[in-house]
């Protein structure tokens, strides 16, 4: 495929082409993407400062209360020790991301960043568009004022979460409190005019329709033809366990995951990689998704809080991304954040 796919083709292609034309497609395209038959992944650590948040969002089962039992806010001998760790294993990246902390002002973030970079050389990907739009808010500073300080003081990307579906439809029924998504939108526009590098991602399985999906891909899309700043996207199915879903939502199935993560890659033809999700989906499945369009595996999650508490837990090693990489026909390399390749791993 060469020619761009309009949002009327690929409403059409996300509710009635066969899943395996689809994967077909999107592999032809990843193909001609990644030529030399690399599937990626990165050794980090998601490390969650603070689990008390304002948005209490329907969707999430990882947020406390202040005054819960559970609630915290990092010790830096943690932190510390949490990073040690992950260099001590090779990994290059921790993803740093936390709720909405009302006790938490502008020269915590900045604190926290500098003792980062004054103790540890790696790479701090971090703070998602609500976190930012929270800071900058409260600061009485603009996001790019905001976006200035973060990085000064040792910010080196942003992640992409807070997405979940970029429309406000969906939005003012998941989470009525979280910004709008003009404002996700904002956030990484001005990030990227800045020279940060950022990702994508995309929530979905819960009340969204297809054209709500369709929605989102091009606002991606859109943003990517004007900055070119997004390394990468990333679609992960809801899990609606402990959540205000549990209920009323089944959890998207293979097939439409599948589904998801193959229009996905022909609809952002602007976007270098797409990730598959074994957090959410489990290795044999994101094994299966590099045939759907996907080129890389993610990574090694050395810890991860957020898709644990609504019930899904997944571990996966190191050796495991590699096995399941070399099993579906592809070379296992090492990237660091910005997909530069660190190791491959040719067979043993």
């Amino acid at each position: 495929m060469t020619k761009r796919i309009s949002k009327k083709e690929g409403l059409e292609l996300l509710k009635s082409a066969g899943l395996l034309e689809l994967g077909r497609m999107a592999d032809s395209i990843r193909k001609g993407l990644h030529h030399e038959g690399i599937a990626t992944f990165v050794v980090d650590r998601n490390i969650n400062y603070t689990n008390i948040c304002i948005n209490r969002c329907n969707f999430c089962a990882f947020w406390k209360e202040a005054s819960s039992p559970d609630a915290y806010v990092i010790g830096m001998e943690e932190l510390y020790k949490k990073i040690q760790e992950t260099i001590g294993q090779g990994g290059t990246q921790i993803l740093l991301q936390g709720g909405l902390n009302p006790e938490l002002d502008m020269d915590y973030y900045l604190n926290l960043l500098r003792a980062i970079k004054g103790k540890f050389r790696i790479n701090v990907h971090g703070f998602s568009p609500p976190e930012i739009i929270y800071m900058a808010e409260k600061s009485c500073l603009t996001v790019r004022e905001t976006l200035m300080l973060l990085k000064d003081a040792g910010l080196d990307s942003i992640p992409g979460g807070g997405a979940e579906i970029l429309s406000d439809r969906v939005r003012k029924v998941l989470s009525p409190k979280k910004i709008m998504s003009s404002f996700w939108l904002k956030v990484m526009h001005e990030a990227h005019r800045l020279g940060m590098r950022t990702t994508a991602t995309m929530m979905f399985g819960s009340i969204e329709r297809p054209e709500d999906i369709i929605e989102h891909l091009e606002s991606v899309r859109a943003l990517q033809d004007k900055t070119g700043g997004f390394t990468a996207f990333i679609p992960w199915p809801f899990q609606p366990g402990n959540t205000a879903y549990a209920s009323k939502v089944h959890p998207a199935t293979a097939v439409e995951y599948l589904r998801v993560l193959s229009i996905s890659r022909l609809y952002l033809d602007n976007i270098p990689n797409i990730q598959a999700s074994w957090v959410t989906q489990g290795i044999r499945l994101a094994q299966v998704a590099l045939r759907f369009g996907a080129n890389d595996l993610g990574s090694t999650m050395l810890e991860e809080n957020v898709v644990s508490a609504a019930g899904i837990r997944h571990i996966v090693s190191k050796e495991d991304i590699i096995s399941a990489i070399r099993g579906a026909g592809f070379i296992p390399a090492q990237r660091d954040t910005y997909y530069n390749l660190l190791k491959r791993y040719q067979e043993a």
